[in-house]
């Protein structure tokens, strides 16, 4: 039994290891979202922080579509960062036996 609770936390220790890692790389990563085929394109970090934003000067003149499309690229770029966050934590926790249901960091 003692074996077992040693090797569950240095699983656990490791595991901790590969998760601030991932964050730490999550955090330089930058990914870009589009709209309007392109028309828009928002650029944001792996911590949600805005880089840049491009907005074709066509799409300038009509104030509604504009704002619809800056939102579009914008939820367009946190699905990417969400989806690059689940992809880099679960390799992290790769190995790892969680109960279900159960998610990472607590």
């Amino acid at each position: 039994m003692r074996g077992n609770i040693a090797q569950l936390m240095q699983q656990a220790q490791k595991m901790q290891e590969n998760m601030q890692r991932a964050q730490e790389e999550l955090a330089n990563i930058e990914v870009t979202g589009n709209a309007g085929g392109g028309m828009v394109s928002v650029t944001l970090t792996g911590r949600m922080e805005c880089r840049k934003v491009r907005i074709d000067p066509s799409v300038i003149s009509d104030a509604e579509m504009t704002e619809d499309l800056v939102a579009a690229a914008i939820n367009d770029a946190v699905n990417k960062v969400n989806a690059a966050s689940q992809e880099k934590m679960g390799a992290a926790t790769a190995g790892m036996q969680l109960p279900p249901g159960m998610k990472m960091p607590f």
